[in-house]
């Protein structure tokens, strides 16, 4: 063990957070006492829901079915629009103790581009965008700008021209080819990706006989898809030269460990907090602990280590 002190502190693309741990978008609360310590003493940045351009109520029916390994969830973008936001929510998560990632669901160019345009007036109270190119939950856009390399780069373009500050890219699993999607992303001006989504699952009801989502499938995240989205962080961070941000499944010290080793900059957590709050706490010291005894400096010695 050395004596040197630790530091938790990282970077992803020019961004200092505090700590690598990220609280994933769609899975915290906007009311201002999560966002502030103890609750995210060892949190880097949180994600807000996802933002679009006017209010969404989201799917009808049933949105959250509990699987064996993980979740289900078909919520739809449901949020308050960019306005609401702005004007109830921004004043409050934004004066708390940790950065905030503004998470923008790609509808319409048009669209996007005028949420963008509105958070651009309040730059200096975000961290960065992390534009939503592969929510698996909507009929309209959502995945299928991230499915296609072509498609990802004109979503980033846009973004980019609207959006001054850090830009970062949340990726699909949903696609032919990661790594080109990636590289796409990373050739139109992402600062960072974030990698990835939920992957398309699905729930029968044997009693009624019928899909147990309206929109038939839904976005499984949880423990059972941490091996596939640690195989993506491994593909993706060898595949560009900009940070990389694993996400998917993580629920304990060795997954974040283990997404770091294959080349993420920084781990975003979403789902297992659902059932332990405590858990960036108890993933943070770990964390440290293991960087202590391994004699390193700060978990920027961890990143794309696996892969030596």
């Amino acid at each position: 063990m050395s004596d040197r002190p630790v530091s938790s502190a990282v970077s992803i693309g020019g961004v200092l957070l505090r700590s690598p741990l990220i609280i994933a978008s769609g899975t915290w609360p906007h009311e201002p006492e999560y966002w502030k310590d103890p609750i995210c003493a060892f949190v880097g940045a949180a994600c807000t829901k996802a933002l679009t351009l006017h209010p969404r109520e989201g799917n009808p029916g049933i949105r959250l079915w509990e699987t064996p390994c993980g979740l289900l969830n078909s919520i739809g973008l449901q949020n308050p629009g960019i306005e609401n936001f702005l004007r109830d929510d921004l004043p409050n998560i934004s004066s708390g103790d940790v950065g905030v990632v503004a998470n923008v669901a790609m509808e319409s160019e048009e669209e996007t581009a005028a949420v963008l345009s509105r958070l651009s007036v309040f730059e200096e109270r975000f961290l960065a965008v992390e534009l939503n190119i592969s929510c698996p939950n909507v009929d309209a856009g959502g995945m299928a700008w991230g499915a296609d390399p072509s498609l990802a780069a004109r979503a980033v373009e846009l973004a980019r021209r609207c959006w001054k500050g850090p830009l970062w890219a949340k990726l699909t699993p949903q696609c032919g080819n990661i790594a080109e999607v990636a590289r796409a992303a990373e050739a139109a001006g992402a600062d960072a990706l974030v990698v990835a989504n939920t992957w398309l699952g699905m729930a029968m009801d044997p009693v009624s006989e019928k899909p147990v989502f309206s929109r038939k499938v839904a976005g499984l995240s949880g423990p059972a898809i941490f091996p596939l989205a640690l195989r993506l962080v491994w593909e993706v961070s060898s595949a560009v030269q900009i940070p990389v941000i694993g996400c998917g499944g993580v629920s304990k010290t060795e997954d974040a460990l283990s997404m770091m080793l294959a080349g993420a900059s920084a781990v975003a957590v979403g789902t297992f907090h659902f059932s332990d709050l405590g858990c960036f706490r108890n993933i943070g010291r770990e964390l440290l602990e293991h960087l202590a005894a391994k004699g390193y400096s700060s978990p920027m010695d961890l990143i794309g280590k696996g892969k030596k």
